[in-house]
């Protein structure tokens, strides 16, 4: 069997799959709506139109089974898809399991890891609809770096907050975006009234996504001439990530194995909630039998395994829709761990949803087993992995290890979202 299972370019997806079609049809229920932060009545697309551009608001609440993949974005993506899948089979080896742990490899885009899925849709249809200006935050970094790029593309501008402990951290992150062409900006700052306040407050504040969401948010609103962009957690993002999950049904029908395990690292969501949604899709249908779907965070923002399930607002400065989703609440300020990527303090609405359906399962882990867990796998296979990334490789090794002492046979599929090349700070350190 082949260690690398590549599609041709005529088997990527010319569709976006929509998991609420198929929880409607087949569980007979949805998660519940955003509510309007002051009415706290379900929020309208006129709502929302200040914010988004109207094409991604119709796809925040569409129940269509599939919607087109622009021919634009296409284009695009074909300078990057399909991605790899591969099989592990010196971490197999390593690991001493009969197991077969294959991984998604989503660190080959132009900007190393997922985000861009969603970055270009995003800035198309800003683009179509005559927008110019977008606004975003960002964690760790991949989010922004791929908007810039993606603005760069078709001729936006593009102002990014980025957290301030990544913004310290990862330099590197910070030029990639300013290379691309991005104003980026360490939240919190002094350029929005609620940066200031937490920085009068503590002029050391080291920020959260949640802090950078509402810094974002309050300069769109009072610019006027910009829209924002989100990188996860929102149905329309897991909507256009779906093409991960999408190839991968394909390469391993092509691998001739049917997976027993889907496993992919979790901040709002984003990744795991594409990589899974086809095989979701087919069990709910009935096409495809039970699969272990595990969403795996960092011990520092437990918003799966700790959290409550209520309505909360995605960012701290309460300025966005109140979001039914699993949450460690809106001003929870988590440690700053070097997989900033994960650092939110909810998870989407989706994902929560199918948690406490008991569609899905969750774990966290703590920050040193992650890096370890890194350091194997970039042994073994030679691709060094994003600390984000790195939670989805820890719970693979776990789940073979076990299978393995259970005198079990798994196939385990995880989605390695981005490479570590510009991780190197949080690697030396750890060594």
């Amino acid at each position: 069997m082949n260690t690398k299972i590549v599609l041709d370019e005529k088997d990527m997806p010319k569709q976006y799959l929509n998991i609420n079609y198929y929880l409607k049809r087949y569980l007979g229920k949805l998660p519940d709506p955003p509510l309007h932060p002051g009415t706290k009545k379900p929020i309208t697309g006129k709502d929302l139109e200040a914010l988004f551009p109207r094409e991604l608001i119709r796809q925040e609440v569409s129940l269509e089974k599939r919607i087109e993949v622009p021919e634009e974005v296409y284009d695009l993506y074909r300078m990057y898809r399909p991605s790899p899948l591969i099989r592990a089979k010196r971490l197999e080896k390593f690991l001493g399991v009969r197991s077969h742990i294959y991984y998604k490899y989503e660190g080959v885009s132009m900007v190393g890891s997922h985000k861009i899925n969603t970055a270009v849709p995003q800035a198309f249809y800003n683009k179509k609809e005559g927008v110019k200006n977008l606004v975003t935050e960002t964690g760790a970094g991949q989010w922004g770096s791929a908007l810039s790029l993606a603005c760069r593309f078709f001729g936006l501008t593009c102002t990014v907050y980025m957290v301030r402990v990544s913004y310290d951290h990862k330099p590197y992150r910070r030029v990639v975006m300013e290379l691309y062409g991005a104003n980026v900006i360490a939240s919190p700052s002094t350029t929005t009234v609620f940066g200031r306040k937490l920085l009068k407050e503590n002029p050391n504040h080291t920020g959260s996504l949640g802090i950078a969401i509402g810094e974002a948010l309050e300069t769109v609103i009072r610019r006027g001439d910009a829209k924002y962009a989100l990188g996860s957690v929102l149905n329309h993002v897991l909507l256009h990530q779906s093409i991960i999950g999408l190839e991968t049904v394909k390469q391993m029908e092509k691998a001739g194995e049917d997976p027993d395990i889907l496993i992919g690292c979790c901040g709002g969501g984003s990744n795991f909630g594409g990589f899974i949604a086809p095989f979701l899709a087919d069990q709910l249908s009935g096409k495809r039998k039970k699969i272990r779907m595990i969403g795996v965070e960092p011990d520092a923002c437990p918003s799966m395994t700790k959290g409550e399930y209520r309505y909360d607002h995605g960012d701290s400065a309460k300025l966005t829709p109140l979001l039914k989703m699993e949450t460690m609440g809106h001003d929870f300020v988590p440690s700053p761990i070097h997989a900033g990527g994960l650092r939110y303090h909810g998870i989407a609405p989706i994902l929560a949803f199918l948690h406490q359906e008991k569609l899905i399962e969750a774990r966290s882990y703590k920050q040193d087993d992650v890096f370890d867990a890194g350091i194997i796998f970039a042994r073994n296979e030679g691709i060094i992995p994003a600390p984000e990334s790195s939670h989805a490789i820890k719970a693979a090794m776990d789940e073979a290890i076990t299978a393995e002492k259970e005198g079990i046979k798994k196939t385990i599929v995880f989605n390695l979202s981005g490479h570590g090349l510009l991780d190197m700070a949080g690697y030396q350190e750890y060594i």
